[in-house]
């Protein structure tokens, strides 16, 4: 019986699954092994790299997809934690001649690319065995092709992006991107080996290996499922996934054609202050579980009805600005750090700072909109693109002058949609040391009113009431800066500044005159 290793890595679904697809489609495979790798390297020894929003998440997409997997060919997820290259070492000597093919999806960080390489180092050289990463699984252009046509040059901007996709595919006489077609869920999919032992296999595995209820007890014993209902607003899983997109784009054509993503509320609909006003659709992009392919098609559905928004600031542009920041994530060395970076300017930032940082991570600035999206964050491992610009703002080149990899790092242990391409790319644009970035003297104001562009809601202040209830009884017109309600206002909202929620931690207008003067200074220096 010849086996086929299929790693669910990137693609956590079995819509537009390359590797899936192949796999079913070798005549010569009998049956498919699935699995899935913790990689400590990305979760942790211990899974101490995410949060339990992230952690929850992840283990909900798996369930979904294992449930799916067995509802069709009773062919349950295996979920391996520990070294890719030791799972798949392990593998290869307990079914010996039997693997057949291993398949995947590929990955553009460093990380995973290191990984990619030793695995098909020991399954080729060793045992001559096929081993296809697949290019264009979890992006819409192929990264490796596209960096290496003569002439490339790193985009900076939406028109460069568009003039590589133009490059890339051709284009209707409707002026639609002819982007490959998403490839079906098979009809069919294959058995595991009938004579696979799950205690046999982790015998020779130097780790763990789960199945999902297994991987489910572990978590709770770990105290990372102790998060109530009611935090855990997104639900993962491909199925779910499917259900937002036909709720939020498929069956909803004049919000797609008339969306513009600046005009989007950072404070979410008025009536559900934890429902995005945007799609909501990011954790389940960045996860793998709902396709970008099969989001674009969507989007382009809708806009083939009549006359729809433009790039940037459309949902096409979103996801165009998506591919431009995979492709420097693979083209700039040193993506991460603010050294060596071509895209990053070297700021002089100031020291670390724990009491800024751990009142900004907990959301106790004393800035109420700053302290709500941090609050949202921490409790539903989401917020809002506006809201991310506020508090990247606040912590950096606005109020409390941190490094951005400080906030980075917070980021990325707590989102739903971390990833590291977007992560450090969002970083660097918001922190005002990116080629891409708005100019650096441009802050948002982190007491903003009806006008500012971040679009908070100014009318009942619903968001700020919901995720900071100290300020409940707050009259809107001092619920954003609470500290210059007169006492007896105070008293009568039951929350007293300085005593109930925190005084502001800095003088915003002081500090962000002295920042901008340090960035400025920074700035020059660079360049003598």
């Amino acid at each position: 019986m010849k086996t086929a290793v299929l790693w669910f890595r990137k693609c956590l679904r079995l819509d537009d699954n390359p590797s899936l697809v192949q796999a079913c489609e070798d005549s010569n495979v009998d049956s498919i092994l699935p699995i899935f790798i913790l990689d400590p390297g990305i979760v942790g020894e211990g899974f101490e790299k995410y949060g339990k929003n992230r952690l929850r998440f992840l283990l909900e997409n798996l369930e979904d997809l294992d449930q799916q997997l067995q509802a069709k060919v009773s062919n349950p997820l295996h979920i391996f934690h520990g070294s890719p290259s030791n799972a798949v070492v392990g593998l290869q000597n307990y079914l010996k001649d039997r693997m057949y093919s291993f398949h995947s999806e590929y990955c553009s960080e460093p990380h995973g690319r290191s990984i990619s390489q030793s695995i098909q180092d020991t399954l080729s050289i060793d045992k001559d065995i096929p081993c296809h990463f697949h290019p264009a699984s979890h992006t819409i252009l192929d990264l490796e092709k596209t960096i290496s046509v003569d002439g490339f040059k790193n985009p900076k901007s939406m028109k460069d992006i568009q003039k590589i996709f133009s490059s890339t595919f051709s284009i209707d006489q409707d002026g639609f991107f002819q982007i490959p077609e998403i490839s079906p869920e098979p009809k069919v999919l294959k058995p595991p080996p009938s004579d696979f032992n799950f205690q046999s296999c982790a015998q020779l595995f130097k780790g763990d290996l789960h199945t999902c209820s297994s991987l489910r007890i572990k978590f709770s014993k770990l105290k990372f499922l102790d998060t109530t209902d009611e935090n855990c607003y997104f639900k993962g899983g491909e199925s779910i996934a499917r259900e937002r997109l036909k709720e939020k784009v498929s069956t909803r054509h004049d919000y797609v054609n008339t969306f513009k993503k600046p005009k989007t509320s950072s404070t979410n609909i008025p009536s559900n202050p934890r429902e995005p006003s945007t799609t909501g659709l990011s954790p389940y992009i960045t996860i793998g579980s709902l396709s970008v392919r099969r989001l674009w098609k969507e989007v382009e559905k809708a806009n083939r009805t009549g006359p729809h928004s433009t790039p940037p600031e459309s949902l096409h542009g979103q996801l165009l600005f998506r591919e431009m920041f995979y492709l420097l994530s693979r083209s700039v060395e040193n993506w991460d750090q603010d050294q060596n970076n071509s895209m990053c300017k070297e700021i002089k930032w100031g020291e670390h700072d724990d009491i800024k940082m751990t009142a900004w991570e907990d959301g106790k600035t004393g800035f109420p909109l700053i302290d709500a999206l941090m609050r949202q964050l921490k409790s539903t491992g989401w917020m809002h693109h506006l809201g991310r610009h506020a508090v990247s703002c606040f912590l950096t080149r606005g109020q409390l002058w941190q490094h951005w990899k400080s906030g980075r790092d917070i980021f990325d242990h707590k989102l739903l949609d971390s990833d590291w391409a977007l992560n450090n790319a969002n970083w660097l644009w918001l922190s005002g040391v990116a080629p891409f970035s708005m100019p650096y003297f441009r802050l948002y104001n982190p007491c903003p009113d009806g006008k500012s562009s971040l679009n908070v809601d100014a009318e009942t202040a619903g968001f700020i009431r919901h995720w900071v209830p100290e300020l409940e009884n707050f009259p809107v017109k001092y619920i954003y800066e609470p500290h210059l309600a007169p006492l007896g206002i105070q008293e009568s909202a039951g929350c007293i500044i300085g005593k109930d929620y925190p005084l502001p931690i800095v003088n915003r207008k002081e500090v962000a005159k002295e920042n901008l003067a340090s960035f400025k200074t920074s700035l020059a220096q660079l360049s003598a």
